[in-house]
Order: C-alpha cells, then structure tokens, then sequence
C-alpha cells in the first residue's frame, strides 16, 4: 500500500512538473528591466529603453522628440505606463502606456497639469502616480485607462514617488516629515498614512520587495552622497546597502527578490549607469555601461512573475509530506 501510494505521487510529481516547468522557464525568460536613457539625444531627453535582467538585447521602446521618463511594468508584462511632455515639449509631463513592444503608445491622463511617477496595482486595474492638479505634488489613483482620477493623499506638503505593495493593500510614497522627505505608507484607499523612515535626512525611491516584507530605498542619512538602504515593511532594521562614495538611486527589485538594480554613477566618467546587485548589497555590477546617462530600471515583474516557481514549490512540498 506504502509503495502504490508513493508511486502515485510520484506519477503526479512529475506530471505537476511537466505542466509547470514551460511556466518557470517563460518566467525567467520574461525577466527584463524597462530604464530610461538619453543616448539617443544630444540634449537631456531621455526614451524609455528595455534590456535583459543581463544587461543584453538593449532597445528603445519611445523613440520620441519628447521626454520619456518613469517606466513601470503591467504585473501581466504586456503593457508599461511611463510619464512624458511629448504634447508639451519642455512642459507638463502626462502619464502614457505603451504595449510591451513599444506599440500603441497612448495619452491616459491628458490634461494641463504635470502629472508622472506611475505604479501599476497588482491587479493591472488602476495606476497610482504624482500629480499637481491640486496646486502641490499629491498622490493620485485612476483606472488603467484613465478614467474617475482620485487624489489620494491630500496633504498641504508635497508627497511623490508612489509604489504599490505587492498585496494591493497599501502605497508607500515620500512626503516631508522631519524637515526633509520620509518614507511614508498609506492603505489604498488614502487611510491610515504614517511615517516609516522619520530621518532627519531625505529618504526617497521607496520600492516593495516581491514578497511585501521589505522595502529599498534611497537615502542621504550617512553623507553627501546617496546610498541604497533596505528596511522591513514596518519600517524597522533601516540598513545601508551599498555604503558608496559615490551616487546610488533608485532601487528595483528582481522578481525573486534575490537582487537590487539601481542606478550609479561609479564610472570613471561619473555618467549614471545601471547597476545590479546581490539582495545584501554584495557583488555589485554594471549593466548598461554606456557613455551617456541610464536611470529609472524597473524589472519585469515583482508580483506574477514569481508566482509559477512558488506554487510548484508549494505543490513539491505537500507531494513529500503526503509520501511520508
């Protein structure tokens, strides 16, 4: 009975492989990273570029007169939302999409005022962002495809720098605390804001990690220059992780949650690349490498594209305690 028992699961082991396995290879597949650059210009215009999580196969997506900045990833990976003044050219940025190819590239906020920073929702179903329609930089909420704008932070201080939290539940953003930029947290729905980071120094770039628990971002606290720092989700065991003289920013996760892109300007040249690193800030290394300035990565995806690898890992697990 033992025996008939184990070979069942077995039988089903490798049957659950077999589906899953084409899932967990198009995952690592699709594991790319959206930035922006302004090689393509002599002027500070920067277009939205996409490469592999390598550094490998680097295109421009935007290829636009305009400035093209911000890019953030749809959690299904077809679609990147990204900020631009194309219709004003020196002006008010709008927030746009693009499918992931760089096709259909549309206008979604389209109005006068400087709107830019987006972050998808879990979901795909709403894209938060900065906005000044109000007079000041608020966090604003709006459909994916533009439609009933919701300013949700409504503060006479300025906030920025939205991102969504892998749940769906809550937004991290910055807004003045002690004098300078603090990392702040609120529900979805605007509710329940408070202060994570309380530095005396600016604390910018917040970005969830894959899993919820952690939180990077920037900060200036320990001298001239910025540094990457992690933290819990609850703001608690702030660490520095990268401890460079020179200038790091903007984080973003990898999908397995086991490295940092962000942004550097280490070079001899002191140009901004774009920089990968272990998830305790070891090993650090360029991937762009270009004479001109790259910012901004967002690796494809934090949320979905880890989801296939957890649930085989979940299934191979109840497989071996039922064989016990």
């Amino acid at each position: 009975m033992q025996r008939k028992c184990s070979l069942a699961h077995l039988i089903l082991a490798g049957a659950v492989a077999v589906v899953l396995t084409p899932l967990i290879v198009a995952t690592d597949a699709r594991a790319r990273i959206a930035f922006e650059s302004d090689r393509d210009w002599d002027v500070l215009r920067f277009e939205i570029y996409v490469m592999d999580n390598d550094g490998g196969n680097q295109q421009n997506l935007t290829n636009n007169p305009g400035d093209d900045k911000h890019p953030s990833w749809s959690p299904d990976g077809k679609r990147i939302a990204f900020s631009s003044d194309r219709n004003d050219v020196g002006g008010d940025r709008q927030i746009y999409v693009m499918d992931a190819d760089g096709g259909n590239q549309r206008n979604l906020s389209n109005n006068a005022f400087d709107e830019f920073e987006p972050s998808w929702s879990p979901d795909g179903k709403r894209i938060v962002f900065t906005s000044t329609r109000d007079g000041n930089w608020e966090i604003y909420v709006m459909n994916a495809d533009g439609g009933k704008p919701k300013n949700l932070s409504n503060n006479a201080f300025p906030d920025r720098h939205p991102s969504w939290s892998p749940d769906g539940k809550r937004i991290i953003f910055i807004s003045i605390g002690n004098g300078d930029f603090d990392i702040f947290v609120m529900d979805a729905d605007g509710g329940d804001r408070r202060n994570l980071t309380n530095s005396d120094r600016s604390d910018e770039d917040p970005v969830w990690s894959p899993d919820g628990k952690r939180i990077a971002f920037t900060s200036l606290r320990d001298g001239a220059s910025r540094d990457i720092y992690v933290m819990d989700a609850d703001g608690g065991n702030q660490r520095n992780l990268t401890n460079h003289p020179d200038v790091d920013f903007h984080p973003s996760w990898s999908p397995d949650g086991k490295s940092i892109a962000f942004v550097s300007n280490r070079t001899k040249d002191l140009n901004r690349d774009i920089y990968v690193m272990d998830a305790d800030g070891s090993n650090p290394r360029n991937l762009t490498n270009h004479p001109e300035d790259d910012e901004a990565p967002a690796w494809l995806n934090a949320v979905l594209s880890v989801a296939p690898v957890g649930r085989t890992l979940t299934i191979w697990g109840r497989l071996k305690q039922a064989d016990r």
